[in-house]
């Protein structure tokens, strides 16, 4: 009988092993797969704190933001939109995503008694109102990234196998992943445009934590002192995703057509193609140009950290701006403009696939149009051959 009780002494001596029975507190990572809508196709992550003793169980989560703000909308755009942490009731919780049909899967952390009260008076610590607020970052501070940094402190010999999908991903590669299975090409397209060659940075294993599914693997991939960091692992909410149609329409597709329409009656002469083409130049060069100065706002004048360094700036040129306004004005100089731009995108052109920046294949065909366009618009007449 001494023996037995030794060896149950022993087993819970250990901090990272099941907890004591004078230990009420339990500890869980929540993982939500990702909804329809755009600002959740990422899915989301949650602490779940369950108090035995106090009969409590909530829900910490550091990915609330104040919707009815005036300002709502200039601080997103600007980068400047707080995002704070949240204490809600599991039952609220679960309701939430049962209603949005979104799964939750729980992971019970491996914690001593004192580590989870260490982790549990670092959450009330960041709740309350004075430290709560921080300054949303997509891929380095956000409600997934706050809750690993949170481990992270707390156990200071936490280590981590190898979650990448793949050698060399970067942060676009794990993003294209969830717009692609959710059949988002649209969305794809505009965070192409938007978001700079610092998006093609080859992550390491931590980094790619910034997903919560990737922090899901992460905890299951974790130990502390060669023991498991998850105790447990349960599906709270269950939902079969049904998988979504690609759509017919794509950037890729549109694009494509509108770039044959353009190369075909380019060289059509006929009175009509030539209105057309007035409308369609002012149009086309206006909007390139309007896009290259929404690149320099969100590379200069916000806190994206993301949108800097924007190669997509090489083509969306913000000199187009003006220059639209003067497309028909017959001043030569618009001419020689156009001319240099023709010989600036062929350049262009050739060096596409060595810039150290993804591009949005559908782009290759808004390159082309320039090029088109531009080589009209140069009044560069090629010799024939009689």
């Amino acid at each position: 009988m001494r023996k037995l009780f030794l060896i149950l002494l022993l087993l819970n001596v250990n901090c990272l092993h099941a907890q004591t029975d004078s230990c009420s507190l339990r500890i869980s990572l929540l993982t939500c797969t990702p909804g329809s809508a755009l600002y959740s196709t990422f899915g989301h992550s949650a602490l779940r704190v369950t108090d035995s003793k106090m009969q409590t169980d909530v829900i910490y989560n550091y990915g609330t933001f104040d919707f009815e703000d005036p300002q709502f909308y200039t601080k997103f755009i600007r980068g400047k939109l707080l995002y704070f942490v949240s204490i809600d009731s599991i039952e609220n919780f679960m309701l939430q995503y049962q209603f949005e049909k979104r799964g939750i899967t729980e992971q019970e952390l491996n914690l001593s008694c004192e580590q989870k009260q260490q982790l549990l008076d670092a959450l009330n610590e960041n709740a309350k109102e004075e430290n709560r607020y921080y300054q949303y970052d997509f891929t380095y501070d956000n409600c997934t990234t706050r809750l690993r940094d949170l481990l992270e402190k707390l156990c200071k010999d936490l280590t981590t196998k190898n979650i990448l999908p793949k050698p060399k991903v970067t942060f676009r590669n794990l993003i294209h992943e969830y717009l692609d299975k959710g059949q988002q090409p649209w969305s794809k397209f505009g965070i192409d445009i938007l978001l700079g060659s610092r998006l093609d940075k080859k992550i390491s294993n931590r980094e790619a934590m910034f997903l919560p599914d990737y922090l899901l693997k992460g905890f299951d991939s974790s130990s502390v002192n060669n023991h498991s960091l998850v105790q447990e692992k349960n599906v709270l909410l269950g939902f079969t995703e049904t998988k979504k149609p690609k759509p017919l329409f794509t950037p890729f597709t549109v694009l494509g057509i509108l770039f044959l329409l353009v190369l075909v009656f380019s060289f059509y002469k006929k009175e009509s193609s030539a209105l057309f083409f007035k409308i369609f130049d002012f149009s086309f060069f206006l909007l390139l140009g309007l896009l290259g100065a929404l690149l320099l706002f969100m590379w200069f004048g916000t806190d994206h950290y993301m949108c800097k360094y924007n190669l997509n700036l090489l083509w969306a040129l913000p000199f187009h701006l003006p220059v639209a306004f003067f497309l028909f004005s017959k001043k030569k100089w618009v001419n020689k403009y156009f001319r240099i731009v023709l010989f600036y995108s062929l350049l262009l052109l050739v060096l596409w696939f060595l810039l150290p920046q993804h591009f949005n294949p559908a782009l290759l065909f808004v390159l082309g149009i320039v090029i088109i366009r531009s080589f009209v618009l140069s009044k560069v007449v090629l010799p024939l051959k009689h």
